[in-house]
């Protein structure tokens, strides 16, 4: 079965899906006392919160843009820093190297002056030997030409003056012979 919906008319009673005039009308006051309300107390506090979040945020910007600054700043003054320190450091080390250049030759030329010395006093040393040898060889070989010649002239040469005399002459006449000697050999 089909029915069919027909208006109602005033005589049936109000419409329940029409709201009544008297509340149309409250309810527009209404919301203009809201807007109006809304208008005056919240959007300025959220005008106010946005201009503060938008002051943060550009005062933060700022503050990250002097600090940026001042990090870049402090980078080229350590840059410059740390050039510095490595000149002096290379300086340093061009120091060290001449100081232990001239210490180096100081040492070596301490070295060969007591080098020098050492030499000069063992030759010293070895003259002076040498002469005590000569000295005592020529004693020896005196007692024993004097000895020997005593034997073979069959004459006592007792006699000092005649003893030296005799060994004078028996070590220039060695003495004559060693350089002729030498000198056959230097030649030859």
């Amino acid at each position: 079965m089909l029915t069919l919906v027909l208006p109602l008319t005033e005589a049936e009673g109000p419409n329940p899906l029409l709201p009544h005039t008297a509340e149309i009308i409250f309810g527009f006051v209404f919301l203009i006392l809201l807007a109006i309300a809304f208008a005056k107390f919240v959007v300025p506090r959220f005008e106010k919160a946005y201009a503060d979040r938008t002051a943060a945020i550009e005062g933060g910007m700022d503050a990250a843009k002097r600090a940026q600054a001042e990090a870049k700043a402090a980078l080229d003054k350590y840059n410059a820093q740390l050039g510095e320190a490595r000149q002096e450091a290379a300086k340093i080390r061009e120091d060290a190297r001449e100081q232990g250049a001239l210490i180096i030759a100081e040492m070596r030329e301490q070295a060969s002056t007591e080098a020098d010395r050492i030499v000069t006093h063992a030759r010293t040393q070895i003259d002076a030997e040498r002469t005590q040898a000569v000295a005592s060889l020529r004693r020896e070989v005196g007692t024993m030409a004097t000895t020997l010649a005593s034997r073979i002239v069959g004459e006592s040469l007792e006699e000092e003056a005649r003893q030296r005399r005799t060994v004078e002459r028996f070590l220039a006449d060695l003495e004559s012979s060693e350089s002729a000697r030498q000198a056959v050999g230097t030649d030859g």
